[in-house]
């Protein structure tokens, strides 16, 4: 059975069961503050079980995308070492939102298991939790009591909470799970060791193949446990194992899952996979094919390697590939990318991204290596002068700070610095590099760290957004909860009523006031007349933010009354400016598609009050008519005044029948909100402008690369281009004034021709001291029996200097020249060597010792070398030294 059967026939199993068959979450998550990724099959869920959202059917089930590299699920370092960890994996699951439970789920599980893909029952073992005292927790007999009537009581084995109790996180739903583990052993083997004895002991073949979770609980911030309102079943079972254990085969690497990727890598590298758990290049080789599904399927669904967040890991996980099949495989070439085109045609029919992205992922991916493959060339040049450096102090352990500094700044495998060291008969200071790695750790500990305490709830209520078309509203608090992170003590409010748009969709969430109803000299019913200049009682909104489909506004102290009414008001100056650039990223949108082509799509934006930045797919740089024609078709739409058309609530399937965009890796429900200007049609969330009028002007103000394949446009409009032409305008006006002149071009060339001149004057006159100083020096030199050594301080410019060191060289034999200047309030140190005493004198060498002195780098060839630095005192220990050669 092909891998493809089998994830169909689960499909089609729970289909038969009476569950809505739904697609694959995005991997990546933009709408959840707590995940970068979608770590397992429930995450799309969260909303249904925590109450803020209901389920489309009461019975679900899919195959999820699911990314473990980061947080407390990170599966990162055992993959490739073992036959079953992944970083990207398939989760198959059955979902119950408040209909069955624990006998239903149990019996599904069995029948498919056993009667449908017919694994042989005597290879089949179950977990239930045994209870918890500590907790008041109970075994739960009600699994044990359901597992009796399918499978041997022998079989049912007392699991503690860590394995058998599955909790979200340290907050949330959570629940007794019951595990399914498969014995994949041969008779032999079992006949030795019984498999009951090897459950959850990482034994590679008796794994753990499907966790049925049963919700009963919500586990509060203060870790206290409640009863949820409804029970639910979350189940997950691993696709990549279940395919090992259906194929007969004792490695998930060995199921057709990954052997054309594995096959495909073997024609690439001239290498052959063995499989041998211990062997450097099999390790590569998983590596490799692993490492490529979790970086495609990220970039499809959106997120772009960089050096920050979600992107960062994505980039650590390319870069890990990178790393190993450059050490054992032997690749200086990229070649990842080549892997995409089968990854497609492998998994393209369940997940269509890797089809519509496939140019993109492939394009991104090949940048991508051949940037860290440069990196790793110059890494091998530093580590070279690290090992020289420490031979020269004729020590035998390379520094572990430096070590690291070259991980972590520059990129550079900690692993290839060790093997390169141990080629080298030398080690490297692992309790030095673990300390800054430590300190690294914890700076981003402490950056991102966030204690979250408990909802206090006010009232239980729908809360609604009225912000599309209030910008003021009477409303009240119905929950709110205290915050602690690097920057003080804050509280997080929900408005039975919010007219504070949230962050989301790249437009940054509103700010503005709370007034309450209590407040002095305070009409609620006639607020603007009220002066709010002085008044003490005004609550700051700070920023707002959605979590678990509950809008959040941030303020700093929690209001002294929190059940009063409140005015709230949203800073429609911001919003004003804000909307009117998120509309024009719709323009924006369309007219690169009219001018570049159909294949551009936005791939990211932020939307703020003063300026619009816009990320697309494109594989050159735009040319400068390309982008005058752009920001002349939006202008065109901004003067016609086109009015906007809002669909609020309109099926997903007659939005994009009406030809609305939708991007890949959002997530979009049954029903969606399009907005439409004339031909844009874009499906959005976003506050806009009620007509392209609003906008006023669009002025695009750089245009560049953010990745491979991705350009960006950042932009202004509304308040800020106004702003823009009358700086211009100011600008103008004091040059004019300036240069006496109205054609300002014609002074300016004016201008640039005078300089020209004197520069050149300038050149000719350096050029004839430097001749004279050439002269005076000559007299200057120490004498060491036929050596001659000249070691000056002088406050000369870089060209004058290499003019007369350049002359010395030529002039005077046997001589190394050394000048340290201070031009300008910078150190400088220039070496010369005379021809005849390269053998002995190399001043790239020299230069570098020197340099340290002034905390600076250079180098250069044995003839010529200069350095920069950053201590101007150092100078004096650098001329000492120098003096010593």
């Amino acid at each position: 059975m092909t891998s493809q059967q089998i994830r169909k026939q689960f499909l089609d199993y729970f289909k038969e069961k009476g569950h809505l068959i739904v697609p694959s979450a995005p991997i990546v998550l933009k709408d959840d503050p707590t995940l970068m990724f979608s770590n397992s099959g429930m995450t799309q869920f969260k909303d249904y079980f925590l109450g803020y959202k209901q389920p489309k059917a009461p019975r679900i089930a899919d195959t999820q995308k699911c990314l473990r590299v980061s947080g407390k699920h990170n599966d990162l370092d055992d993959v490739g070492r073992d036959t079953y960890h992944h970083t990207m994996f398939e989760m198959l699951g059955n979902w119950s939102f408040g209909d069955y439970f624990k006998k239903e789920a149990i019996a599904f599980a069995w029948e498919l298991l056993t009667e449908v893909y017919k694994i042989p029952k005597e290879n089949l073992y179950v977990t239930i939790f045994e209870g918890d005292a500590s907790e008041n927790l109970e075994r739960d007999q009600d699994a044990y009591d359901y597992w009796k009537s399918h499978i041997d009581e022998s079989r049912i084995i007392n699991g503690n909470k860590k394995d058998n109790f599955w909790e979200m996180g340290e907050s949330g739903p959570c629940g007794p799970c019951s595990e399914i583990h498969v014995d994949l052993r041969s008779d032999e083997e079992k006949a030795l060791v019984p498999g009951i004895d090897l459950i959850n002991n990482d034994h590679p073949q008796v794994v753990e193949i499907w966790n049925n979770v049963f919700m009963e609980f919500n586990r509060k911030a203060d870790g206290s446990l409640e009863k949820l309102p409804s029970q639910h079943v979350d189940t997950g079972m691993g696709f990549e194992r279940l395919c090992m254990a259906l194929q007969g085969k004792k490695s998930n690497y060995d199921t057709d899952v990954f052997t054309p990727l594995i096959a495909k890598v073997e024609e690439l590298s001239g290498k052959k996979y063995t499989g041998i758990l211990e062997d450097e290049k099999d390790i590569a080789i998983r590596v490799v094919v692993d490492h490529i599904r979790a970086v495609a399927f990220a970039i499809a669904d959106g997120q772009l390697p960089s050096n920050g967040g979600a992107g960062y890991v994505i980039r650590r996980i390319l870069r890990r590939a990178i790393s190993y099949s450059y050490r054992f495989l032997g690749m200086k070439e990229p070649f990842l990318f080549e892997l995409v085109a089968v990854l497609k045609k492998e998994m393209g029919e369940f997940f269509p991204e890797l089809v519509k992205q496939e140019k993109l992922v492939t394009e991104v991916i090949k940048e991508e290596e051949t940037s860290f493959l440069k990196t790793i060339e110059h890494g091998l040049k530093r580590i070279d002068l690290i090992i020289n450096e420490t031979l020269s102090r004729n020590e035998k352990t390379l520094p572990g700070a430096e070590v690291f500094e070259l991980y972590d700044t520059y990129g550079f495998p900690a692993d290839l610095s060790r093997i390169i060291a141990e080629e080298k008969n030398l080690t490297v200071d692992e309790k030095g590099f673990d300390e800054e790695m430590e300190k690294q750790k914890q700076r981003s500990k402490k950056s991102s760290a966030q204690k979250v305490h408990d909802w206090v709830i006010l009232e239980e209520k729908q809360e609604v957004f009225v912000g599309y078309d209030q910008t003021e509203v009477e409303t009240y608090i119905t929950r709110y909860r205290k915050i602690e992170n690097k920057d003080g003590e804050f509280y997080q409010i929900v408005l039975s009523k919010s007219p504070f748009y949230p962050e989301g969709g790249g437009q940054i969430g509103d700010k503005g006031i709370l007034i309450p109803s209590y407040t002095e000299g305070f009409d609620i019913a006639n607020p603007d007349v009220f002066d709010i200049t002085n008044c003490s009682e005004i609550v700051e909104v700070l920023e707002t933010r959605k979590e678990n489909n509950l809008i959040v506004s941030l303020i700093k102290d929690l209001p002294k009354d929190a059940g009063a009414v409140f005015y709230a008001k949203v800073n429609t100056t911001d919003r004003k400016n804000t909307q009117a650039n998120h509309s024009v990223t719709h323009l924006l949108h369309e007219a690169l598609r009219e001018v570049l082509g159909t294949h551009v799509e936005q791939k990211g934006s932020f939307v703020g009050p003063d300026y619009l930045r816009f990320d697309f797919s494109h594989f050159s740089k735009m040319s400068d008519e390309e982008l005058k024609l752009v920001e002349e078709k939006v202008n065109t739409k901004i003067k016609e005044n086109i009015a906007l058309q809002e669909f609020r609530n309109i099926p997903i399937a007659e939005a994009m029948e009406k030809g609305a965009m939708a991007l890949f890796g959002e997530k979009y429900g049954d029903t969606v909100r399009m907005i439409q200007f004339g031909t844009s049609r874009e499906l959005c969330g976003g506050t806009h402008v009620k007509s392209t009028g609003e906008i006023g002007y669009f002025k695009i103000q750089n245009e560049s690369s953010t990745a491979a394949g991705i350009r960006r446009i950042e932009a202004i409009s509304g308040d800020k281009s106004a702003e823009y032409f009358q700086n211009l305008e100011l600008q103008i006006k004091e040059i004019s004034a300036l240069l006496k002149s109205k054609d300002l071009a014609k002074s300016v060339e004016k201008l640039m021709e005078e300089n020209s001149a004197l520069k050149s004057e300038v050149e000719s006159l350096k050029k004839e001291k430097a001749k004279g100083e050439t002269a005076n020096w000559k007299n200057d030199f120490t004498e060491s029996g036929d050596k001659k050594l000249l070691v000056k301080k002088v406050s000369m410019d870089a060209g004058s200097v290499k003019d007369i060191v350049f002359q010395l060289k030529k002039e005077v034999e046997n001589s190394v020249i050394i000048i340290l200047s201070d031009a300008d309030g910078k150190p400088m140190i220039t070496v010369g060597v005379s021809q005849d005493l390269e053998a002995n004198y190399h001043a790239g060498n020299i230069v570098k010792d020197l340099a340290k002195e002034i905390q600076g780098g250079g180098g250069g060839n044995p003839g010529f070398a200069t350095a920069g630095g950053k201590n101007l005192d150092g100078i004096e220990n650098a001329y000492q030294k120098a003096l010593a050669l």
